[in-house]
């Protein structure tokens, strides 16, 4: 798939330096969330033991303003209620059992807050921060930031809201931020977003790159994106294959549900 179009004709950038990883990270999607409840202490802990040199979790406010890791804004899905996270306080929330769902040993595990989680990262290792919900996470997000004992390179926002992203942009721009997207291809072979349109997305939040879903992907169209400037990431990959093309292509990292199995993988010394 040729992409034209993207720089402006004649305009000839260099790849940025951090296209020749020697290690492509690995992101542990909702935690180790294979092995455990997602976006649970138990998800997260895991993916340290298994080598993750980053977790991502997915954001909400709740009702009295507190920041909890959860993927559904409704909670029907983990505890059978039919609830709202923004309809409920931390200490409603707190009472729930966010463990059983998944397997019956981890019954009794909680949802966690932003704080908790920030408390299990390793010194040197990095957390991509989902906001879920909308800019009104973004206040408070940046507060206990700039309050915890993270450094600012361990720290990525992403989110599939532009005026999240913007939000961040605009209140602390050194922060690095990614907009998520998904590429798909339309009845004429076409892909959907244009490229075109996600750049001149990417260029009007002002964000450091994207990440997409795997599928579709072609170094041509991860390229056309680093020689604009941004990075490029993917989700979410359990397959060693898929990974491997992947990394061929020049993707900047890789989320997956099963970081040991893939960061085992494609960290195998070559023979």
């Amino acid at each position: 798939m040729m992409l034209v179009g993207l720089l402006l004709p004649g305009t000839t950038v260099s790849f940025p330096s951090y296209e020749v990883l020697e290690n492509i990270p690995v992101v542990a999607h909702r935690g180790a969330s294979k092995d455990a409840p997602e976006n649970t202490l138990p998800a997260f802990k895991k993916a340290w033991l298994q080598g993750a040199d980053a977790v991502e979790g997915d954001f909400h406010l709740t009702a009295d303003n507190e920041i909890v890791c959860v993927h559904d804004a409704n909670i029907r899905h983990y505890t059978q209620k039919n609830i709202e996270v923004r309809n409920l306080t931390l200490a409603e929330l707190k009472k729930l059992d966010f463990g059983r769902w998944h397997d019956q040993q981890f019954a009794g595990t909680r949802i966690p807050t932003f704080k908790e989680v920030v408390a299990t990262i390793p010194k040197g290792k990095r957390i991509f921060i989902e906001i879920k919900s909308d800019a009104k996470l973004v206040p408070p997000l940046i507060q206990q930031l700039r309050n915890s004992s993270l450094k600012l390179q361990q720290i990525v926002i992403i989110s599939f809201h532009k005026d999240v992203i913007k939000a961040v942009e605009d209140k602390w721009p050194e922060l690095k931020t990614f907009w998520l997207t998904r590429f798909k291809t339309n009845e004429s072979g076409e892909l959907e977003p244009a490229p075109k349109t996600v750049l001149r997305t990417l260029e009007t939040l002002g964000t450091d790159g994207l990440s997409t879903h795997f599928e579709g992907l072609t170094s041509e169209l991860v390229k056309s994106f680093q020689k604009a400037g941004y990075e490029y990431h993917v989700w979410t990959v359990d397959e060693i294959p898929t990974a491997n093309a992947l990394i061929e292509m020049g993707v900047q990292s890789i989320t997956t549900n099963v970081p040991g199995k893939i960061g085992k993988a494609i960290r195998a010394p070559s023979k």
